[in-house]
């Protein structure tokens, strides 16, 4: 039986992905060079320093761990500027429903996500209150595809990973929740996400059975 949910932030629940393309391509452009929104797919649930890495890589600029350490606080700067200005009408389509049908469900609702914002965005757009368990960057040590993030929300729901699904917008974050024992459901493109046991648009028109049956088709 399922009994909760863990839903990732950027991508899923709100759009936040574009604050970090437009924050990155600023730290690029600033160190002389730029990359596209093709290039930007492989930052989706890596860390920051994980993001800068390979953004350096891309532009072929190298630089001391200091440096690195200094550009990524700049960064986040930019980004927190623009996520603190959200408005709870930057939730994606059909999450609230969807949110509100689980818990006529009785499901009990996690956020795991590798962001050390994640806190501050969830409470910016008046979800706070909607998650038993909130677990961010700042908590989990290791990032995705490592499950650490989901297996803490799980312990911290009370369930087993066995009893949640996961839902993630990319491929590091399906094989999170896959390396952890979750169910994953891929929010997106099937060609990105195909290895999860059911892949979803968004959640426009989405019940809990059309998941759970897609699961069951899928596994």
């Amino acid at each position: 039986m399922i009994k909760a949910c863990i839903f990732d932030l950027d991508g899923v629940i709100v759009d936040t992905a574009k604050y970090h393309f437009i924050a990155w391509r600023r730290l690029a452009n600033e160190l002389g060079f730029d990359f596209t929104e093709e290039e930007n797919e492989q930052l989706k649930g890596v860390s920051r320093m994980g993001s800068l890495e390979l953004i350096l890589q891309w532009g072929g600029v190298q630089m001391s761990e200091a440096d690195k350490l200094s550009w990524a606080a700049k960064k986040n700067e930019w980004y927190r500027e623009y996520i603190l200005k959200m408005q709870p009408d930057e939730i994606l389509d059909g999450v609230m429903p969807f949110l509100d049908h689980l818990k006529e469900r009785g499901i009990q609702l996690g956020l795991g996500s590798a962001s050390k914002n994640a806190s501050d965005i969830i409470t910016q757009v008046g979800l706070r209150d909607r998650f038993a368990s909130i677990v961010d960057g700042a908590k989990a040590t290791k990032s995705k595809p490592d499950p650490q993030v989901f297996l803490l929300g799980a312990m911290e729901l009370g369930r087993q990973p066995s009893e949640c699904i996961v839902f993630e917008d990319a491929a590091k974050g399906i094989d999170a929740a896959l390396n952890g024992g979750f169910y994953a459901v891929g929010i997106g493109k099937e060609a990105h996400l195909n290895h999860a046991h059911l892949v979803i648009p968004n959640f426009i028109g989405i019940t809990l059975d059309d998941i759970l049956n897609g699961i069951q088709i899928k596994a």
